[in-house]
């Protein structure tokens, strides 16, 4: 990890602000969902971004049963399916 020399403080309702400079060298916009990542020491932030179950591939991904899946892996279960 790289540290930014950033600080902020939690308000009253446990929130933070994430500093614009950090939001626009990430492209994090306002409605977009974070991840949230811990460890025993560290609690890690990352941009969501919907990907393939199956293969980690983030394009062109569609639902397929409730979960997301890229057109190549969703190609495949539907030829599984008629077998």
């Amino acid at each position: 990890m790289k540290a930014t020399g950033m600080i902020r403080s939690l308000d009253q309702l446990g929130r933070i602000v994430i500093p614009i400079e950090l939001r626009r060298v990430l492209d994090i916009e306002i409605g977009d969902g974070l991840e949230f990542y811990s460890d025993e020491k560290a609690i890690v932030l990352k941009k969501y971004e919907p990907a393939c179950i199956f293969c980690d591939n983030a394009r062109d991904i569609k639902v397929y049963k409730g979960k997301n899946v890229c057109s190549e892996c969703y190609t495949q279960l539907k030829s599984q399916e008629g077998k």
